[in-house]
C-alpha cells in the first residue's frame, strides 16, 4: 500500500505540473465548467426532489395536471439543463486545450534539448528511443490532462452531494458512503501492478521504433541481401512482446474497469433498499428518496472519473519520468561567451587532445591519444592516415561536436570551449562523407532556410561542382530531390552538402572524406576551385588520394590515434614508410580499379 501511495502522490505532481505549465492558460476555462456543471447536477437533485413532491404526487393524488405544473417542470428542468450543457462544453474544451497544448510543448521542450545535446550522449541512445521520448512518452505523460477539469468538478460535487445526502438523512448517507473506501482499496492494488506493467510497455514502444527506424535506413542494405523475411522476424518479435506486455494491461483493466463500475451501482442498490424501508418508516418522503438516489447516482460519476483517472496515473508518471530523463539529461556542455569577430581564415591549434569513444560506459581505445597539430590562417591542412586512426575524431573535436577529454583545440588563439556556441556555425563548417539531403529544393538544401541570393547558391554550388548536373535537372535549383536525396547519386549528393557549408563562407571548413563519391577528377576540380576562391577559409581535408594530398600545404598523419608525424606530402612520402606504404596502396588500389574497368 505504501508503494501504491507513493506512486498516487507522484501521479498527483504530474497533474499539478501540467496544470501550472498549461502554456494555453486554458485549465481555468476548463474548471470553471466543471464547477459549473457540478453546481447544476446537484440543482437538478434539488429540482428532482422539489417535482416529485410538489408537483407529480399532487398531480396524482388529484388525477390531473395542470399547465402551470408543465411549464414549471419544463422551466425548471430545461433551465438547468442548459446550464449544465453549458458547464460541459466548457470543461471539456478547456480539458482538451489543456491536454493537447502541453502535448505541444513538451514535444518542443524535447526537441530543443535534444538539439542541445552533444553528439556523445546522442550515440548513446537510438534513434527510436529519442522518437518515443517526443511522441509514445508525452502523451502518456498528459493523458491525464483531459480529465483533470473534471476530476475538480468531481471533487466538488462530491463534497456538495456529500453535505446534501448527510441534510437529507444521515443514515442511508452513511451506507452510500461505504463504496468510497472499497474504490480507494481497488485502485491501489491496481496502481501498484499496473506501474510496472506500464514500465515495460513504454520501453517497448521505443524499442519498436528503434527497429523500425532502423529497417527503413537500412532498406538499400536489406534489399540488396536478400534479408527482408530476417528483417521481419526481428521487427515481429519486438512488436509481438509490445502486444503481450499490452494485453497485460488491457487485462489488467478488463478486471479493475467492471469493478469501478460495479461499486457505485452496488452502492445505488443499497441506497434504494435501505431508503424504501426508511420511506416505510416513515423517516423519509418519496421525493427525498427519489432526490437522493438521483444525487448518489450523480456522485456515483465522480467516484468513476476518479477510477478512471487513477488508472492513467501510472501510465502517466513513467511517461514524464521517461521525459525528464531527457530534459534533465546533465551532459550537455558548458557553453563560451567569447564572440568570434568576422574575417580571414583561423589560426588553428590543437595541443595534447586526447578523446577515446564511450562504449557500453567504458571508453574504448579508439579515438586519439596526445595530438598536436597547427594550422595557419588560409592554410590547407591533410589528415591522413588508415582507418580508425581517429581521423574523425579530430574533426568532430575541432568542429566542437565533442568535447575534449584532455588538451585544448584554439582558434586565433581562442579556447573553442570559451566560444559562444551560437558563432560556431557561423564560423566552422563541416561536410561529412555521409551527407544528408533533406526532402526539398536543390536551393533549400543548400541554404536551409538562410538569406542567400541565388547569385550566391549559383558561387557555391560552382566552387563545389555542382552548378554542372544541378542545371540539367527538371527545375534547375528549384527541382525538389526526394527524401535524403535518392534522385541523385552519391557524389551528386556530396557536392550539395558542399556546397551547403561554402555558401556561408566559413573562416574554417573541415571535410571530412566528403569528396570520397566522387571521381579523382572531379575531386581534384573541387580542391582547385577551393584553393582558387575568394573564400576567408582555413581548410583542414581528410584525403586519402595523393592528387588531392598534393594540394595542401601541409599533411598531419596519425595511426592508431597518434600523429605520427607532419609536413609536407613530398618529405612525408621519402621520411616515412608508414605513410608512404599508405599512399602507394590507395593508389595501387586504383590503378587496379581502372585496369579492371578497362578503356
Amino acid at each position: 500500500m505504501a508503494t501504491a501511495g507513493f506512486e498516487l502522490r507522484r501521479g498527483l505532481r504530474v497533474m499539478w505540473r501540467i496544470a501550472r505549465a498549461d502554456p494555453a492558460r486554458m485549465f481555468g476555462v476548463g474548471a470553471v465548467g466543471a464547477v459549473l456543471y457540478a453546481a447544476m447536477v446537484v440543482a437538478a437533485a434539488a429540482v428532482l426532489a422539489f417535482v416529485t413532491d410538489e408537483v407529480v404526487l399532487p398531480a396524482v393524488a388529484a388525477g390531473v395536471v395542470t399547465t402551470r405544473d408543465l411549464v414549471l417542470i419544463v422551466v425548471a428542468i430545461v433551465g438547468v439543463s442548459v446550464v449544465k450543457a453549458a458547464g460541459i462544453f466548457g470543461r471539456r474544451f478547456g480539458a482538451y486545450l489543456v491536454q493537447y497544448s502541453t502535448q505541444a510543448m513538451f514535444r518542443r521542450q524535447i526537441t530543443e534539448r535534444f538539439l542541445r545535446l552533444p553528439m556523445a550522449w546522442h550515440r548513446r541512445h537510438p534513434t527510436g528511443q529519442l522518437l518515443s521520448n517526443a511522441i509514445a512518452d508525452v502523451e502518456a505523460a498528459t493523458f491525464v490532462a483531459a480529465p483533470m477539469p473534471m476530476a475538480l468538478a468531481s471533487t466538488v460535487l462530491i463534497i456538495v452531494a456529500a453535505t446534501a445526502l448527510l441534510l437529507t438523512d444521515p443514515f442511508l448517507a452513511l451506507v452510500g458512503f461505504l463504496m468510497g473506501p472499497a474504490l480507494i482499496v481497488a485502485n491501489l492494488a491496481f496502481q501498484r501492478r499496473m506501474r510496472t506493467l506500464v514500465e515495460a510497455a513504454q520501453q517497448s514502444r521505443g524499442d519498436v521504433a528503434t527497429i523500425a527506424h532502423e529497417s527503413f535506413d537500412s532498406a538499400l542494405v536489406i534489399k540488396t541481401l536478400g534479408r527482408e523475411a530476417a528483417e521481419v522476424d526481428r521487427f515481429a518479435m519486438t512488436t509481438e512482446q509490445l502486444r503481450d506486455e499490452m494485453i497485460e494491461v488491457g487485462r489488467l483493466r478488463a478486471v479493475f474497469d467492471p469493478m469501478i463500475e460495479a461499486l457505485p451501482n452496488i452502492g445505488i442498490l443499497l441506497v434504494f433498499v435501505v431508503g424504501a424501508w426508511r420511506v416505510q418508516a416513515t423517516d423519509l418522503t418519496a421525493g427525498d428518496l427519489v432526490g437522493f438516489a438521483y444525487l448518489f447516482r450523480l456522485s456515483a460519476i465522480p467516484l468513476r472519473v476518479f477510477g478512471w483517472l487513477l488508472g492513467d496515473i501510472p501510465r502517466a508518471v513513467v511517461g514524464m519520468e521517461r521525459i525528464d530523463r531527457v530534459l534533465d539529461a546533465d551532459v550537455e556542455e558548458d557553453d563560451g561567451s567569447v564572440q568570434l569577430p568576422a574575417g580571414t581564415g583561423l589560426d588553428v591549434a590543437v595541443t595534447g587532445l586526447s578523446y577515446h569513444h564511450p562504449v557500453d560506459d567504458h571508453l574504448d581505445a579508439r579515438g586519439l591519444q596526445d595530438v598536436d597539430v597547427a594550422a595557419m590562417r588560409g592554410q590547407t591542412i591533410a589528415i591522413v592516415g588508415p582507418t580508425a586512426a581517429g581521423k574523425s575524431t579530430l574533426a568532430w573535436l575541432v568542429a566542437r561536436l565533442l568535447e575534449p577529454q584532455a588538451g585544448s583545440v584554439t582558434i586565433d588563439g581562442i579556447d573553442l570551449q570559451r566560444v559562444a556556441r551560437n558563432t560556431i556555425p557561423d564560423t566552422v563548417s563541416i561536410v561529412f562523407q555521409e551527407s544528408f539531403i533533406f526532402d526539398d529544393t536543390v536551393a533549400n538544401n543548400i541554404t536551409l532556410g538562410g538569406d542567400w541570393t541565388h547569385g550566391e547558391i549559383v558561387a557555391a554550388a560552382g566552387i563545389a561542382q555542382a552548378h554542372g548536373f544541378v542545371n540539367h535537372l527538371p527545375d534547375g535549383y528549384d527541382t525538389v530531390v526526394g527524401e535524403r536525396g535518392t534522385t541523385l547519386s552519391g557524389g551528386q549528393r556530396q557536392r550539395i552538402a558542399l556546397a551547403r557549408a561554402l555558401v556561408r563562407r566559413p573562416r574554417l571548413l573541415i571535410l571530412d572524406d566528403a569528396t570520397s563519391a566522387c571521381d579523382p577528377s572531379v575531386e581534384a576540380a573541387i580542391l582547385e576551385r577551393l584553393s582558387g576562391a575568394d573564400l576567408p577559409a582555413t581548410v583542414l581535408l581528410i584525403a586519402y588520394r595523393s592528387g588531392s594530398i598534393g594540394l595542401a600545404d601541409q599533411v598531419l598523419f596519425l595511426d592508431e590515434g597518434r600523429a605520427v608525424a607532419q609536413g609536407v606530402h613530398d618529405e612525408l612520402m621519402v621520411t616515412v614508410p608508414g605513410y608512404r606504404q599508405l599512399i602507394t596502396a590507395y593508389e595501387r588500389r586504383a590503378e587496379e580499379r581502372a585496369r579492371q574497368e578497362g578503356p
